[in-house]
């Protein structure tokens, strides 16, 4: 229908509901049946043009009747009332005398007919064409005003395909109430037993300012039931209209850590690196490009990005160079092996960098087991060259990724990046650059991790592999550990290692039964399987060892590690022999200088 064949048949509808309403009210107040006269005439030919003009002054018939609220009832009420009170003045001017009774009713039946007819129109819609769809039942957790909006939009949105039944919220003030129609039934606790009861198939948690950890209580009591769960979008999209209140998005796995992220304190990042000369090692992986990115946002005079593969480094370069497109920004790649010493003082000295991140690393556990030279030679050596260069040009402040396989480390790659520590706490001491390094856990969606291999597996239909059901492991998010990294750089005076409060441990297996629920299985569809701790795995990690901790914060959530032994003698000399010796006595010498095992046989012996 145009705009034009709308407003005709709504003045002619009006039309017949203004002179119905004159009237049935002249049918109510007289016993016989209303004769036409010029008084009736008059009145009714003024209430019907004052109706019409002061619509189209309030643009009555402009409105969306399915979008009905209190407003245009309001409207129609300042519409009745003046059609009525200028009804009633052109009567007294012409005919001198006035019925009030008959312009009381009337106005009443007028505005009862009026606002009916579109209330009238809007349940229809909303009630007997929803209905006669095949639509999913679904459950809104959260009976606020994200709730009430997210609920309004389903029973407005008739092409869409879900249909809200009830309300699931906490508050004992909301709960066995209505709104919008729609029945509080219960609390966050009961979602299993209202998802049976009602026939649910679908959950929207709407509560976009909710924390980590209360995403995360939502969501453990939905994954009991068998219903799809989303969620509204995060709520400085919303704010930022970035996405609009009925875009929903599937839960994440990163939404499930069960605390909140740790913000960055921008002024004083600003201040170490914002137009300086910043040199990201490995910055073609996951962990790397990232840093990448998020130093970008500070406007560095140059960035320079090394790495060993060609193809991760265009990729990152590609990427940065068209969303800075027009920037004065440089950025620099160096293809270049962290293990060649000659070219790590070549480039340093080419570029004179204000800050290194260096985060180019082996950090695949297993492999490393089998290959614990190459643990030698990058992490250890590499880290070294890297180091040693940075000192030798006058380097601002160097910040190496490490790990919490590092603590008390039962593997070739915790061992070496705790040697790896020692070398650049060791640095500290003896140069006027700062050294710090910066220990996290697991990192989701990292190469190496979990998740993608997880994702693999449930899209082959499983088995989703798990080494061991008590196996626990901290977790956080590729963009919040480079958060971290980076803070870090603002934070250090030269030799801490500095560590994030990461909440508490999460089990493998339950991260494994998450991810199948998030990707719209079952467990009954997904067979999880325990394979065995792999060789150097533990059960769980730690983030610093008993003589390391120190309780207070430096920066909202984030701790430093008290100053320990460091073995210099001990590393060299594992770097002189490790080419002579088999991979075992490699393996053991490593683990034993790492956990302190050969400095205790010394004092041992001398005692």
């Amino acid at each position: 229908m145009t705009h034009r064949q709308r407003i005709s048949l709504f003045i002619i509808v009006d039309s017949c509901i203004v002179l119905s309403a004159i009237y049935f009210g002249m049918s109510l107040l007289s016993s016989s049946t209303p004769q036409l006269n010029i008084s009736m005439l008059i009145g009714s030919l003024a209430i019907l043009l004052s109706h019409h003009l002061f619509s189209i002054k309030y643009k009555l018939y402009k409105k969306h009747w399915e979008y009905t609220s209190i407003q245009e009832l309001l409207i129609i009420l300042k519409i009745v009332t003046y059609s009525i009170l200028t009804a009633i003045l052109v009567h007294y001017i012409f005919i001198q005398e006035l019925s009030w009774k008959l312009f009381v009713v009337a106005g009443l039946l007028h505005l009862f007919f009026i606002g009916g007819s579109r209330l009238v129109w809007r349940i229809y819609r909303d009630t007997i064409l929803n209905k006669s769809e095949n639509k999913i039942r679904t459950l809104i957790v959260g009976a606020g005003s994200a709730g009430t909006m997210v609920a309004r939009q389903l029973l407005k949105k008739n092409e869409g395909s879900l249909r809200a039944v009830a309300f699931i919220d906490d508050s004992p003030k909301k709960q066995h109430l209505d709104i919008l129609g729609l029945p509080v039934v219960g609390g966050v606790n009961q979602i299993e037993s209202i998802v049976e009861k009602y026939k649910i198939e679908h959950i929207i948690i709407s509560i976009p300012s909710l924390s980590r950890k209360e995403l995360n209580t939502i969501f453990q009591e939905c994954a009991k039931t068998k219903a799809k769960t989303q969620a509204l979008p995060h709520l400085e999209d919303l704010i930022t209209g970035k996405i609009s209140i009925n875009e929903f998005r599937d839960v994440q796995v990163k939404d499930l850590l069960g605390r909140d992220q740790v913000e960055m304190d921008m002024e004083s990042i600003s201040d170490y690196i914002s137009n300086k000369i910043v040199l990201v090692t490995g910055a073609g992986g996951s962990i790397g490009s990232e840093i990448s990115r998020q130093v970008a946002n500070f406007k560095p005079a140059q960035l320079i990005l090394l790495g060993h593969g060609e193809n991760s480094i265009y990729s990152i370069e590609m990427e940065l160079r068209d969303v800075y497109h027009g920037s004065e920004m440089e950025f620099i790649t160096e293809i270049a092996d962290i293990q060649d010493a000659k070219k790590m003082l070549y480039i340093m000295h080419k570029y004179k960098p204000d800050v290194v991140y260096h985060a180019a690393a082996h950090k695949h556990v297993p492999l490393m087991e089998r290959n614990p030279e190459e643990a030698v030679k990058n992490n250890i050596i590499g880290t070294r060259n890297v180091a040693e260069a940075a000192s030798k040009n006058n380097v601002g402040i160097f910040v190496m990724i490490s790990t919490d396989k590092a603590v008390n480390p039962t593997s070739v790659m915790g061992a070496s990046k705790r040697l790896a520590e020692m070398i650049v706490q060791a640095m500290d001491r003896q140069s006027n650059t700062k050294f710090a390094a910066v220990r996290f856990g697991n990192v989701l969606g990292s190469r190496g991790s979990v998740i993608p291999l997880f994702k693999k597996q449930i899209k082959n239909g499983g088995p989703v592999t798990v080494t061991h059901p008590e196996m626990v492991r901290y977790f956080m998010t590729i963009p919040e550990a480079s958060r971290l990294v980076i803070q870090a750089g603002a934070l250090a005076n030269g030799g801490e290692i500095f560590v994030l409060d990461m909440g508490d441990p999460i089990k493998i297996i339950d991260l494994a039964k998450n991810l199948i629920k998030l990707s719209g299985y079952s467990l009954d569809d997904i067979e999880i399987k325990y394979t065995g701790i792999r060789p150097g795995e533990k059960l769980y990690e730690e983030l610093l060892q008993e003589n390391e901790v120190h309780n207070n914060q430096v920066y909202p959530k984030i701790y430093v590690g008290k100053p320990t032994n460091i073995y210099i003698n001990e590393i060299d000399e594992i770097i002189t022999i490790f080419e002579d010796i088999d991979s075992d006595a490699l393996r053991e010498r490593l683990l034993n200088v790492a956990n302190n095992v050969v400095m205790k046989e010394l004092q041992a012996v001398s005692i």
